[in-house]
């Protein structure tokens, strides 16, 4: 990229930490800003579900140091890492830190950044573009669309217990919001559709997974409510995945763009699936 791109941008100053979102995947997704801080960092510290191609665009020479939190698996403790990034800073690096995603969408991004206060570490946020927005975007489904829906609910499947989160009310969320996007939930899948059909959710609603999202490896799920733990089972998906409930779902074989790259022949609106089954595809 040239220099002129990042001429009026600002740099990463030895002894500061940023905290950049890298997308959901394609490292093409990437700010200007996020891009000039990998360009400029002594050392980039990375989540699991950060793309290789990003990683790549780190400096010759720039420390990569992994700091990965996955569900179930050995991680480092949160804390932990905040720490970390303190201890870089005042050892004067330009430290760049590098989380999936959004830092401030279920990214922890938040605490990191009152460790930084509370410690006196200059820092700056770059917003990356959210999984739950940019990853159903290249399965082909719209987080809204106005024949659809006007409102859509974010939400995390798990809380940092591993478990659904208590604190939802999900009787409000299933008879209030007609599309609801949830992080770190196949897992629970389980329960989550349960709470929700008894919130009043049809068993028939489209549902669809969208598994490593944009990238190479994506694959998208597409199911019901009733049917979605039967079907996630039979596929053999695993996360990281991002899970959408609503009838949006339903735009995919109209809006499957990656699809039609691939030769796929994309369907009129009015010719669209019922939702009523499942299908897997990349």
């Amino acid at each position: 990229m040239s220099d002129t791109a990042f001429s009026n941008l600002p740099a990463l100053e030895p002894g500061s930490v940023w905290l950049v979102g890298a997308g959901p995947g394609d490292a093409g997704l990437l700010t200007l800003l996020a891009a000039k801080g990998l360009a400029e960092a002594d050392i980039v510290v990375h989540d699991a579900l950060v793309n290789e191609d990003c990683l790549k665009l780190a400096r010759p020479g720039a420390e990569l140091e992994y700091a990965g939190k996955r569900g179930g698996k050995p991680s480092a403790k949160q804390r932990d890492i905040s720490l970390r990034l303190v201890e870089l800073a005042r050892a004067g690096k330009r430290v760049l830190r590098l989380k999936g995603g959004d830092p401030f969408v279920f990214g922890r991004g938040g605490e990191e950044a009152l460790t930084l206060v509370e410690h006196g570490v200059p820092f700056r946020i770059v917003p990356g573009i959210t999984a739950g927005i940019g990853g159903l975007a290249y399965a082909g489904i719209p987080v809204t669309h106005r024949d659809v829906n006007h409102a859509v609910t974010f939400l995390t499947g798990h809380d940092s217990s591993g478990l659904v989160p208590d604190a939802i009310n999900w009787d409000a969320i299933g008879k209030g919001s007609p599309v609801i996007v949830m992080y770190m939930a196949m897992k629970h899948i389980a329960q989550i559709s349960a709470n929700l059909i008894a919130a009043g959710r049809s068993a028939d609603e489209p549902v669809a997974f969208v598994c490593n999202a944009a990238t190479s490896s994506q694959q998208v799920l597409e199911t019901t409510l009733g049917r979605a733990t039967a079907d996630v089972e039979a596929s053999g998906l695993e996360p990281p995945a991002i899970v959408v409930v609503g009838e949006v779902v339903k735009l995919r074989p109209s809006l499957d763009w990656l699809g039609a790259l691939a030769g796929r022949k994309l369907l009129p609106a009015t010719e669209t699936r019922a939702g009523n089954g499942h299908r897997v595809s990349a």
